[in-house]
Order: structure tokens, then sequence, then C-alpha cells
């Protein structure tokens, strides 16, 4: 039988919340308290910076942004500025990982695959370089990638714009690419709410292409579990 991905979706969650729990959930999985897991949720407006990032890939400037309502924060995830906000499904895939290219390369099959169900041909570019990490239709980009692995275990993951606001995008240097345009499932589709379904198709497909039986776990059995490897509650 394959080993289980345990999936816990947690709804809208500010960014550094989040990226705590994912520290506390790494640090569990390095333990070996828990098997690999996968966060799903989403985040209120936030441009993240990455390891790559590079001066000039928020124009306007932190204040304009900060004004708009959008935080912005570094971190330590590889690739460069991208914007997460309500309507875009994020992941965030705490797994022991041997061969990160091999890591990233699955997720963009998993989410072409998701696509693929809701009637999207979309594609990834590795023959592009890594400039081009992510899953694209056409030459708009509707899903960005970026991970980080310390101690063989990952942390960060996949966003892929669902029905969320793509004017944000614009007023940066989205993924360091100059001129990319960004798509959603709804723009692609012509409207429509597409989060439940496209949530429940994502999980199952990423569980599939890695090989893995997905484990639907609730907040206490997850939390049950950060407990026992003595690690801090996340709300």
């Amino acid at each position: 039988m394959a080993e289980e991905l345990w999936t816990r979706r947690l709804g809208l969650v500010e960014y550094r919340e989040a990226y705590a729990l994912q520290e506390r959930v790494r640090s569990a999985r390095q333990a070996g308290a828990i098997p690999d897991t996968l966060l799903l949720l989403e985040h209120p407006p936030v441009y993240t910076r990455g390891r790559r990032s590079e001066a000039g890939e928020l124009g306007m400037g932190e204040a304009f942004y900060r004004a708009q309502g959008i935080d912005v924060v570094d971190v330590d995830r590889g690739g460069k500025v991208t914007y997460h906000g309500p309507g875009q499904l994020v992941g965030y895939p705490i797994m022991g990982v041997d061969d990160v290219i091999a890591f990233v390369r699955t997720m963009e099959q998993a989410i072409v695959a998701a696509l693929a169900e809701e009637g999207i041909a979309a594609r990834a570019r590795p023959q592009d370089g890594r400039d081009y990490t992510g899953v694209w239709v056409g030459d708009a980009k509707i899903a960005s990638i970026g991970v980080h692995v310390a101690r063989g275990v990952s942390t960060h993951g996949f966003a892929v714009n669902v029905d969320n606001d793509l004017g944000p995008f614009d007023w940066v240097v989205a993924c360091g690419l100059p001129g990319v345009r960004m798509t959603s499932i709804a723009r692609e589709l012509g409207g429509g709410e597409h989060m439940p379904c496209f949530r429940t198709r994502m999980a199952h497909r990423f569980a599939l292409a890695h090989g893995r039986r997905q484990r639907l776990v609730g907040r206490g059995r997850l939390e049950v579990a950060l407990i026992t490897d003595e690690a801090p509650v996340a709300a």
C-alpha cells in the first residue's frame, strides 16, 4: 500500500502565520512524528520575495503596495517575486525530498493534470530554464512554484491562480519575467466559482503524482501530532 500523504485544508491564513506553521510541521516531519503533509490554503494579499529576487521587482516601492493593502514578505524559498491573494490555491508540501528538481517537475505534472480535469490544456516549460518553472497556458502563467529544502524536508510549494484578482501581478515584475502575462482558471473558462472543485482535484492529483495515498486530516489530528513533537500549536 502506498504511504500516506496527510492533507490539511486551512482556508484563509495570514502569510506569516502560515510560514510559522510550515516551520513547525517541518520540524515534526524531520523528527518522524508525522508523515509527508500537504497544507492547502489561501492568503490575504501579499507579495513574497524569494532568494533570487532582485532590486526593481517591486518597482513602485513597498509603501505603495502597503497602501493598497498588500503586505511584502521576504522568504527563503527559491524563485523571485510573486503575489498571493484570496482565490488563489496555495499548496505547501512538507515532504521528504531527495531530488529537488524531480520534486518540482512532479509538482508541475500534478498541476497540469488537475487543470486538464478543469478542461484547461496547460504545460510545464523545463526546456526554457529555471525562470520558467511553473505551469503555463500558452504564453500565460497560471501556476508558480518555489521550494526550500532543509535537512531533507521541503517547505513552500505551489500557487495556482483559480478565482483571484490578477491585477496585483501587473504592479511588479512577476516571477522575475518582465512583461509576463498571468492567467487563472476563471479567466480561461470565462468566469465562475472553481475553488472548491479544483482544490479537491489538486489534492488528489498531487498525491497520485507522488505515489501517495491521500488522507484528509482535521485540525485536531495535526495539532495532536505537533504537541506530541513538543512543537507550538498553530491557530
